[in-house]
């Protein structure tokens, strides 16, 4: 669009509005009507409560189809800049400020449990956010999101229209049924749920097995959104640290022993928030514990795409008798692709289905359309050695200027998303996340991700997201 030019009528009944539309652009006609109109808006040249010409005056005076005209305003509609009122027309709504609202709540949030549950993934005012559980927005397989959008924008949409299979698109946990048998885990397709992400996937696990007033072993620090869950259902939470090898094993046992827990949660490798794996010999100590104190294990394997070790897991090892199998796609493809998925026993899995249909009916077949396009297109692998060489790389530079900053590195996993350090000059790591606040850092204390909720001195980085000099900086001003 060249340029816009609009005039208002004094009188308070219609706005009388002159859009100059370019057709000879590579921007269609629509969507200039749609950036015009909300510009003007945004600059309060259309202010709240005019109302638009119609859509025959409209498409008279720009020259322009009926349908044209009623599209953008649709869109308009959508996006919240314009209302229709039912046999009077279209009016101004106002200005949407979606930055604006956001800047409000940014002092509002404090480091407890609700900022990972309601508000991890907003901006909320920070220029850096290194704890962040997410990949970098440039790292994602972009091209390969949009290779599956147009393949899906070729096909009848009417097939994407309606609800799909209980247990997920067919197709799809064929797919990935081939793919844990290249792990070297046997599970048919009939043995795979398919999930709005492995959020939905803990989430159906924990209602299926967890009462109220039951004991649940968990990983010491862990995933908070799965305490949150589990308390929610009323489970009490016992923690096993989290040790350089994975696990203490002894703890473990004591807890086993004395509790006699139904199921632990866990992440088997590259845990979050420690970067830590299972050993061998620590996967085999604690199918021997779940075998003597019968308790299930519900494995996370949310980061084995970012694994290059290609590494046993629990699964591998138990092949689903004690083990229910937990991952997802939305870690390596894009967060908003919402497909994970559950692996267990054909009978575990069956009894699953109502309950992933009454919370939600059915998962999308549209993303899971999405996802199997997107595994079939033949670059998915070259996309995730990518991802592991750059998250390689990002390990070994965050890990150094870390040090150099003064911090304590936890582990080295060289793989994966995270690591888990402390400031040597620092011993409350939430109070320090309070003064990078005020820089303008959003910092994961530890306490986040304690069962208990307790502070401790460690902190999650997100090597993707850590790569900031400003970061270093404050750091070293801590000294």
């Amino acid at each position: 669009m060249s340029s816009s030019l609009y005039s208002s009528d004094p009188q308070p009944t219609e706005v009388s509005m002159l859009l100059i539309l370019d057709p000879t652009s590579g921007t269609p006609l629509v969507s200039q009507i749609v950036e015009g109109v909300a510009q003007a808006i945004q600059e309060q040249r259309l202010r709240p409560g005019a109302k638009l010409p119609s859509i025959r005056k409209f498409a008279e005076s720009h020259g322009v189809s009926h349908f044209t005209v009623a599209e953008a305003y649709d869109r308009l509609v959508a996006r919240g800049c314009l209302n229709t009122v039912p046999n009077a027309g279209y009016y101004v709504r106002g200005q949407v400020a979606e930055d604006a609202r956001y800047e409000e709540d940014a002092p509002e949030f404090d480091f407890d449990a609700h900022l990972l549950l309601h508000k991890a993934f907003q901006p909320l005012g920070m220029e850096l956010r290194p704890g962040i559980g997410l990949l970098p927005d440039h790292w994602i397989d972009s091209e390969g999101l949009l290779r599956g959008l147009r393949s899906l924008a070729r096909e009848n949409p009417i097939q994407y229209g309606n609800y799909g299979q209980s247990k997920g698109n067919q197709r799809l946990r064929g797919k990935l049924a081939d793919r844990l048998a290249d792990a070297g885990v046997a599970a048919g397709p009939e043995q795979l749920l398919l999930t709005s992400g492995a959020s939905q996937a803990l989430d159906l696990t924990v209602r299926y097995l967890v009462q109220r007033g039951d004991p649940v072993l968990v990983d010491e620090p862990g995933y908070q959104h799965l305490f949150l869950n589990l308390r929610l259902q009323g489970a009490r939470l016992l923690g096993v640290p989290r040790t350089v090898d994975g696990l203490d094993l002894e703890r473990l046992e004591q807890l086993a022993s004395e509790h006699r827990p139904k199921v632990y949660f866990t992440q088997a490798r590259l845990h979050s928030p420690t970067g830590t794996s299972l050993s061998l010999a620590a996967s085999h100590r604690l199918l021997q514990l779940a075998e003597k104190y019968d308790f299930l294990i519900v494995e996370n394997d949310i980061y084995a795409d970012l694994d290059p070790s290609g590494q046993l897991v629990l699964a591998n090892l138990d092949q689903l008798a004690r083990v229910i199998y937990i991952s997802s796609l939305s870690k390596v493809i894009a967060p908003a692709l919402r497909v994970g998925f559950i692996a267990a026993h054909p009978e575990l899995i069956e009894e699953l289905v109502p309950l992933k249909i009454v919370s939600g009916l059915t998962s999308s077949e549209l993303t899971e359309t999405l996802a199997l396009d997107i595994l079939l297109q033949g670059r998915q692998r070259k996309h995730v050695r990518q991802l592991r060489e750059q998250l390689s790389e990002a390990h070994e530079s965050v890990a150094r200027r870390l040090e150099a900053a003064g911090l304590e590195l936890f582990h080295e996993p060289h793989a994966g998303m995270f690591l888990w350090a402390r400031h040597r000059a620092v011993a409350d790591a939430t109070q320090l996340a309070r003064q990078a606040k005020e820089a303008k850092i959003l910092l994961f204390p530890g306490q986040l991700f304690m069962p208990d909720g307790r502070n401790v001195p460690w902190m999650r980085f997100n090597v993707g997201h850590s790569l900031d000099a400003r970061l270093y900086e404050f750091l070293a001003r801590q000294n």
